[in-house]
């Protein structure tokens, strides 16, 4: 049973129609008329609000349909694997190449070139798409902005939303020439690449992007290579004013942070213990649930320890008043 099967039956029980999910879901009939007659792919649940929004409408158990569509998804991979890569659209590599730093494009145009949708390629332009995709993730969560960017470019609400959509789905084998004039040609200021290291350095237009610059760094290390634990965390462990009562989870937490030039002394893990600790910088977590059960051991033993506080003063403290 796949996804579609089960909400055009739903629709049948219900008596709806197709444009009532599209009002749901705030897209266009057409791309719900795509949807269900299979021209379109669905959406990757983890990137898109419409299953939710159309589960409500039909009455269906919560994550329903994203389970459908995950299993979807999962299959129509397995197909493609069977089919070799095909090379970029030459519109969307001279795009990528374009924002290439002036001073290194020469020599990446010739890598590409030589080796057409290679290694090379294929990482740049995931990184780039990976960037482009979680400011298009957030954006989509923003109304205002769609309707802003809707009139702007002359065209609906949900008709924006579709292209969002549509665009978070694509990947470095389907991406399109409309994909990069419509959001990484605005986005994605300029980029460049180690070619030693195989780092990216990728600075976004600030002028419509949260964060202006991306750093990815490519570290290769032997698989048994165990990490040499910082001095700074060895003392603040040794040290029960500082770190005597940490848990084993924070412990671990602080054992994975990693620094290249500075060394971090004692107090630093103390506060970022802190900071781990404090409510305010987390929503809903297992470190927040355990501050609240200090929070509360604390009052219990501060009551107990004001209940067997006796008020009365000693025959000493009588004696030493007198």
């Amino acid at each position: 049973m796949d996804m579609a099967f089960v909400i055009r039956q739903r629709l049948k029980e219900l008596g709806l129609e197709q444009r009532d999910l599209a009002t749901a879901a705030q897209v266009t009939e057409s791309y719900i008329s795509q949807l269900l007659g299979r021209k379109k792919a669905p959406p990757a649940p983890h990137r898109s609000d419409i299953y939710e929004k159309i589960g409500r409408v039909l009455k269906l158990p919560e994550g329903e349909l994203a389970k459908l569509a995950d299993v979807e998804r999962k299959e129509e991979f397995k197909r493609k694997l069977g089919y070799p890569p095909t090379p970029l659209y030459g519109e969307v590599r001279e795009l990528i190449l374009r924002k290439c730093n002036p001073g290194r494009e020469k020599q990446i145009r010739a890598i590409f070139a030589q080796h057409p949708f290679g290694e090379l390629e294929r990482l740049v332009t995931e990184k780039l798409l990976h960037v482009v995709k979680e400011v298009a993730k957030k954006e989509l969560e923003d109304e205002n902005w769609l309707r802003l960017v809707a009139r702007l470019s002359n065209r609906s609400y949900e008709q924006m939303r579709v292209m969002i959509l549509e665009f978070l789905e694509a990947d470095v084998f389907t991406l399109s020439a409309e994909n990069c004039v419509s959001f990484m040609e605005p986005l994605i200021e300029s980029w460049d690449v180690d070619l030693a290291t195989f780092g990216m350095d990728i600075i976004l237009n600030h002028r419509v992007a949260p964060g202006q610059r991306k750093k990815f760094e490519f570290v290769e290390m032997d698989a048994n290579q165990a990490f040499t634990e910082e001095p700074g965390l060895t003392e603040f462990l040794g040290d029960p004013s500082l770190g005597g009562d940490a848990t084993e989870e924070e412990i671990e937490f602080l054992r994975k942070l990693r620094f290249k030039a500075k060394r971090p002394s004692p107090l630093y893990y103390y506060r970022e213990l802190q900071n781990l600790r404090d409510p305010l910088h987390f929503r809903t977590t297992m470190i927040l649930k355990r501050s609240s059960t200090r929070s509360k051991k604390g009052l219990l033993h501060e009551q107990k320890r004001m209940q067997s506080f006796d008020p009365t003063p000693s025959p000493d403290d009588a004696a030493t008043k007198a």
